[in-house]
């Protein structure tokens, strides 16, 4: 991925691509261990707290992203983001449209949706969608209530309907990631690989090995 300079504090940089690897993180520290690992992209993940302790965490993290021209993501809150000067959004199957995002954050940040199917990714596409995260494409513990699992083989044929990139979601890890690519993906997004790793940072670069970034 192409650096991203650090602008002015008034403005939101541009962000040119989408980053192949992103990690989902619920804290400053876990994201630090990303960015220290190399980390192109956090997505900021945080529940259970109250909008203005969402705020506060997205804070520290931004800036780490600055020094490590990196990208950060707010997950499903567009004001979150905005607020916090993070470089985009990323809209789960229950939060404001991809269309909705695109037009409070304009044309230069980033905006996924996430999608299951091609129908989904391709409406994501037309309404402005930067990337789509699809998912799950393994079974996973880190998050309950998820549908079934996707596999490569849902990752194939929306990669193979859309033109924008794809980023695989759930149950990602080293091992998985060829075959992932073999289906079309982009890139992917993780959680535990990262999280519940003995080593985060490591972790992160090990992905980023097996992505060729």
């Amino acid at each position: 991925m192409a650096a991203v300079d650090a602008a002015p504090s008034a403005t939101r940089p541009v962000v040119p691509h989408v980053p192949r690897l992103h990690v989902l993180a619920n804290s400053a520290s876990l994201a630090d261990a990303a960015f220290r690992g190399g980390a192109p992209a956090v997505q900021v993940r945080i529940k259970g707290t109250c909008d203005a302790g969402v705020l506060a965490a997205c804070a520290p993290i931004v800036a780490a992203a600055q020094q490590a021209k990196a990208v950060v993501i707010v997950n499903d809150r567009a004001d979150i983001a905005l607020a916090c000067g993070a470089h985009g959004v990323h809209g789960g199957a229950g939060d404001l449209p991809v269309a909705v995002l695109r037009e409070l954050l304009g044309p230069d940040s980033l905006v996924g949706g996430t999608a299951r199917d091609p129908d989904t990714a391709l409406r994501h596409q037309a309404d402005g969608a930067s990337y789509v995260g699809v998912g799950p494409v393994y079974a996973t513990a880190t998050k309950a209530g998820l549908p079934e699992p996707l596999g490569p083989a849902g990752v194939e044929k929306v990669a193979a309907a859309v033109d924008i990139p794809v980023i695989a979601i759930a149950g990602i890890t080293v091992a998985r990631v060829p075959e992932l690519l073999k289906a079309g993906a982009h890139g992917v997004a993780v959680i535990g690989a990262v999280a519940h790793a003995p080593d985060p940072a490591a972790a992160t670069a090990e992905l980023l090995e097996a992505l060729g970034v």
